[in-house]
């Protein structure tokens, strides 16, 4: 090894010698707080795992207990029992109110807003199914189009619309995306832009020629042409 190469690797030893230096000095300089602030993260990681074990947990057993019956109500149709319960069983908007900390609650947003909507009281159901955190692929995209329906019901055509598109666009699939396409096409229709409902119609044709909406939609795209071509 030349001279040169062994200055260098003395030089490269030096400085990782020093950067310790430096960190044990800082340690050592800075020992209390450093104590305070691991301390500090434990014990709120302790009250966390305390948290989840004994309070989160059993409070989302109990609040699917509780809702078992809703649900019952919810497939049904019994809307309204769904949403307020029946004196003996909880409806939707008692596990919301009481167990708000809860996966359940946050479903039972979801199930309360459907319950609205069939039961005609729009604003309700945009109110509740915003308020819903879906991650699901399926459950997620219908209450985005839920708020699309009832937005359209309200003749909030824009709207409607644009949770429409949301829908459509949020995580693709054979089943919902042309449901909501589709949904998309027709209020472009009814507010007069027959050649955006036209793309979306032949997108449906190309891309999810298996699909239901698939079947006789070469209808809408001929009486979306004729309109257009008025």
């Amino acid at each position: 090894m030349s001279k040169k190469k062994r200055n260098t690797s003395e030089t490269g030893f030096e400085s990782v010698e020093n950067a310790l230096s430096k960190t044990e000095q800082y340690i050592e300089d800075n020992q209390k707080s450093l104590t305070i602030i691991i301390a500090v993260i434990a014990v709120i990681v302790a009250v966390y795992l305390g948290y989840k074990r004994f309070y989160l947990v059993p409070t989302e057993k109990e609040a699917q207990s509780e809702m078992f019956m809703a649900e019952k109500y919810f497939e049904i149709d019994s809307f309204r029992l769904a949403l307020e319960g029946d004196g003996s069983y909880f409806g939707f908007l008692d596990i919301i109110d009481e167990y708000g900390v809860t996966k359940s609650a946050n479903l039972a947003y979801y199930y309360a807003g459907i319950s609205y909507l069939h039961l005609g009281e729009y604003e309700e159901a945009i109110e509740y199914l915003k308020k819903f955190d879906g991650d699901d692929i399926i459950i997620g995209t219908i209450a985005l189009g839920a708020i699309g329906d009832a937005y359209t019901e309200l003749g909030e055509l824009e709207e409607g619309l644009s949770f429409y598109l949301k829908a459509a666009e949020r995580k693709k699939n054979n089943f919902s995306t042309p449901i909501y396409l589709k949904k998309a096409g027709l209020v472009y229709e009814e507010l007069g832009d027959y050649g955006k409902a036209i793309d979306l119609y032949k997108k449906i044709q190309k891309e999810y020629p298996k699909s239901a909406e698939a079947n006789g939609i070469e209808k809408n795209i001929i009486t979306a042409e004729i309109m257009l071509n008025q």
